[in-house]
């Protein structure tokens, strides 16, 4: 139906996440529209992006060196590390401008249905991590699935007995939410991480 030079943009478009064949077809067609520099620059971006980007050396958080900025930070707090699942976990919790410690990205979670276990993610590299270091708290920011609740139960068991303390995050109900709508795992949680006002 279309050349093969578009047809191969919109198949390149649908290898995103979240991209069907509709949007991919927007997409491939915007493109077309836009300046050749624009087009080149974005081509570059992506190369480039690709090329440079690595993984933290300490924490797995996405870099372009050995350590990310993050970890270059003196500023932060040595004492507190929380822990996410995946590189893109930590600017969730870096917008929320409220922690000022360090992380430890997972890579993943524990999920025996996909086999993947503690082995497959940066768990040996945690407990290295705390060996001998000045780290008091861990926080766990793992999903609120399944999978991110067994990934933190399993680290929770595995770090108490290093004498470091092991939090969880909290889980609620969202700003703007109905308690009507709210399933009985949420309004527990919420529950659970009620505070003194």
């Amino acid at each position: 139906m279309y050349p093969g030079t578009i047809a191969r943009l919109i198949e390149a478009f649908l290898k995103l996440p979240g991209i069907g064949p509709k949007t991919a077809a927007r997409l491939a067609f915007f493109v077309l529209k836009m300046p050749r520099e624009e087009v080149a620059g974005m081509a570059r971006a992506l190369v480039e992006a690709r090329d440079k980007t690595s993984y933290c050396k300490l924490c797995g958080n996405y870099c372009e060196g050995e350590r990310c900025v993050i970890c270059r930070d003196v500023r932060r707090d040595q004492a507190v590390v929380c822990v996410v699942q995946e590189a893109r976990d930590v600017l969730a919790m870096e917008k929320t401008r409220e922690f000022r410690g360090y992380y430890h990205v997972l890579g993943g979670a524990i999920s025996p249905l996909d086999g993947i276990g503690p082995e497959q993610l940066r768990v040996r590299e945690l407990l290295e991590r705390l060996g001998g270091s000045q780290v008091r708290e861990l926080i766990l920011a793992t999903n609120p699935n399944v999978e991110g609740e067994a990934t933190a139960h399993y680290l929770a068991k595995v770090i108490k007995p290093l004498g470091v303390r092991v939090t969880r995050i909290a889980h609620g109900l969202p700003v703007g939410a109905d308690l009507e709508y709210a399933d009985e795992v949420t309004l527990s949680r919420a529950l659970e991480g009620r505070r003194e006002m």
